[in-house]
């Protein structure tokens, strides 16, 4: 075995004791370490100030009698005050600097039971950091009846040693793991590899993160989830701001980002803080970050950097400390080397940088997505639609083939699910709503006009953008039954074949041309 020091304070308070046989009835957290069977003290280091030198002598000598082999070292520190923080760690770190540590050759134990609350602290951070390369030290008295040499345990600040905590920090990773993913028992192994970096980055650091990946990846998603994250372990305060920069355009783009002051240009009748100033203390997620112009650009690496920004028409800068998390389809490589995107700013974004995979290379993901986007479904419009077996099975091997391109990734699984979900009055998803589903995907993936683009073509991309995704799918089946019905009223018979049984009187075709009308189209619009 090798010999074993303990370092440690006296204890003004709990080792003193009145002269005499009584004081061996008390507790004195000194004196017991070298009193236990356990425990081999070879050399003991006391720490103590001047002026309680004569106590120091008292307890060194009561130590040399219950333990003669113990060579009892004083070691005299002096504070101006023992309470404050910075001249404590000082003193204490020049002490583990000059002293001759042979931890090849020795054991180490510092003792934290004594001292005040300050000292306490600054010992475990200098034995955590290695400065003092030895194990945490705690006594204590026996519960009851008075003894003189209470109990001790060491701490080994090693945590993988301790298979409980170890497992504990385990168990608390896999936890934010699973809800950055939304609680989805993902599958792809490079996939939850990044992930879990991404929990490490999210929880440890304030630096930028960049995501990159085709639209519908889940950028977005994630970015929220970061947040959410950091919320939790209150690491952020302010909101999550979140900012597409492709709708950014012209002179609007500085003033959404930054704000203006009242007059600083036509039609500024007020001032407006900006989409940074309102993601103080929070976190602004910047999607599409590489169709920003070259001088917002600059401005957001200032803002980045310093966390200041001019607003537009203002004298004086703003102030706001945000984490930035940036979205791009794009390759910013590409888009630096031909003088798009500023090689400094991308710099900056490149410390953490993470490729969001397209569920094209996901394909193992999609049966665990697919029960996601149901519960989605269910969430959303308080219905809950499941699939029988046989369709269940047939999409899924549909979904998870080669033919399948699945071009808008999650959006498309979604959108996809949707679809089925809400064409499904039953609650329950069959055979015939799959095979018309995958039909419909096949085709969009084609490259069918009649599929690619229909509401697009029909009412233009703006107002096609305005309209809520639910109403999207369902106004792309009107029109796929409008296509294939051989009037109005066809038609309006098929997409109101259950309601209107129930109704004594049966108007399907006005019904369906007042619904066309909410959008502005008619029969002819649709079926040409």
């Amino acid at each position: 075995m090798k010999p074993t020091t303990v370092i440690g304070f006296l204890g003004s308070t709990l080792d003193a004791a009145k002269f005499g046989p009584s004081r061996w009835n008390k507790w004195r957290p000194t004196v017991s370490i070298c009193m236990q069977e356990d425990l081999r003290v070879d050399r003991f280091v006391l720490i103590h100030g001047s002026y309680h030198r004569r106590l120091a002598e008292f307890v060194m000598q009561d130590i040399r009698d219950v333990s003669p082999e113990t060579e009892v070292v004083p070691h005299v520190m002096d504070f101006e005050d023992a309470w404050d923080f910075e001249e404590v760690y000082g003193k204490l770190l020049d002490f583990a600097r000059e002293f001759e540590f042979d931890p090849d050759a020795h054991d180490y134990l510092i003792h934290i039971t004594t001292g005040t609350h300050v000292a306490q602290i600054c010992l475990f951070l200098l034995t955590e950091a290695r400065y003092l390369p030895g194990k945490l030290l705690q006594t204590q008295p026996h519960k009851g009846a008075p003894q003189p040499i209470g109990t001790w345990a060491s701490i080994d600040l090693d945590l993988s040693r301790y298979d409980s905590i170890a497992s504990r920090f385990a168990e608390a990773s896999a936890e934010s793991t699973s809800f950055l993913k939304s609680g989805i028992e993902t599958r792809n192994a490079a996939f939850n590899r990044m992930i879990e970096e991404i929990e490490q980055v999210a929880v440890r650091s304030r630096a930028p993160i960049l995501l990159m990946g085709p639209t519908g990846a889940g950028k977005s998603q994630l970015a929220r989830k970061v947040y959410e994250l950091k919320k939790l372990r209150h690491q952020v305060e302010g909101p999550f701001v979140e900012v597409n920069c492709a709708t950014l355009k012209g002179d609007s783009a500085m003033s959404a980002l930054f704000g203006h002051k009242k007059g600083a240009f036509t039609g500024a009748v007020q001032d407006r803080p900006g989409l940074l100033k309102s993601a103080d203390k929070g976190l602004l997620f910047l999607d599409e970050i590489g169709e920003l112009g070259l001088d917002e650009q600059a401005m957001i690496l200032r803002a980045i950097e310093e966390g200041r920004f001019l607003p537009v028409g203002a004298d004086t800068e703003a102030k706001s400390e945000f984490q930035l998390i940036a979205g791009t389809n794009r390759n910013l490589l590409d888009e630096v080397a031909a003088g798009n995107f500023r090689e400094d700013l991308f710099a900056r974004l490149n410390l953490w940088t993470f490729a969001l995979p397209g569920l094209a290379e996901r394909r193992e993901d999609i049966e665990p997505n697919l029960d996601y986007e149901l519960e989605r479904f269910a969430e959303r419009e308080g219905t809950r639609v499941t699939f029988n077996k046989e369709a269940r099975d047939r999409y899924l091997a549909f979904a998870e083939s080669p033919s399948a391109r699945w071009q808008g990734n999650f959006r498309d699984l979604a959108a996809s699910v949707t679809r089925m979900a809400t064409l499904c009055p039953t609650g329950r998803i069959d055979r015939e709503a799959v095979d018309f589903e995958t039909g419909r995907l096949a085709r969009l993936w084609s490259g069918d006009k009649a599929e690619i683009g229909v509401l697009t073509d029909l009412l233009g991309k703006d107002r096609v953008g305005a309209i809520d995704p639910f109403d999207r799918v369902q106004l792309e089946y009107v029109f796929d039954v409008c296509r294939h019905s051989a009037s109005l009223s066809d038609a309006g018979r098929t997409l109101f074949a259950a309601s209107r049984e129930q109704r004594t009187s049966t108007n399907d075709s006005d019904r369906l041309r007042k619904y066309l009308a909410k959008f502005g189209l008619d029969w002819g619009a649709v079926t040409q």
